[in-house]
């Protein structure tokens, strides 16, 4: 037996369908009423471009949050056809322009529906630059091996330079 209202029907046990109709009514109900705006805060996370909303807010204030070009407050009010440049961690920027406005936080499927997503593709896996692994139980390493990653690195010219200085 399936749950009231939650588009789900069972064909016995252990099996459950979604309704498709049941996700457009999702969607539907998440819309503001006419006239009613929407927190660009409260719409990126709508859209699952961020976990949660006050990570959404604190983005904006931050800077990381752009709409059609500008710094936006956690408040500003998105509309249909803005770009949002959105700069993640890792350096990784969301561009996605507005389709649709929604208030409240909707499945992956139906949310991806709200933006057309412009952003470049990430690097591929072997462009970055591996971090110094060590082996495990290796220890703290030595004075030595910070010598050589400073070589390897490209940083022993500096250091150099930087203990000529404090020699002098």
């Amino acid at each position: 037996m399936a749950s009231e209202g939650t588009g789900e029907r069972t064909d016995g046990p252990g099996t459950t369908h979604r309704d498709p109709g049941a996700t457009a009514a999702a969607a539907e109900a998440a819309r503001p009423t006419s006239g009613e705006s929407v927190r660009i805060d409260s719409w990126i996370w709508s859209v699952r471009l961020v976990k949660t909303r006050s990570m959404g807010a604190t983005a904006c204030r931050g800077g990381h949050v752009r709409v059609n070009g500008e710094r936006v407050k956690p408040a500003y009010a998105v509309r249909v056809g803005d770009e949002v440049r959105l700069r993640q961690a890792g350096g990784h920027e969301r561009i996605v322009v507005v389709k649709r406005l929604i208030r409240k936080r909707v499945g992956a499927p139906v949310a991806a529906e709200c933006y057309v997503d412009n952003s470049p593709p990430p690097p591929p896996r072997e462009a970055i630059a591996p971090a110094g692994i060590r082996d495990r139980g290796a220890g703290r390493p030595t004075k030595r091996d910070r010598r050589d990653l400073e070589r390897l690195r490209g940083l022993a010219d500096s250091a150099n330079a930087a203990r000529a200085r404090r020699d002098d």
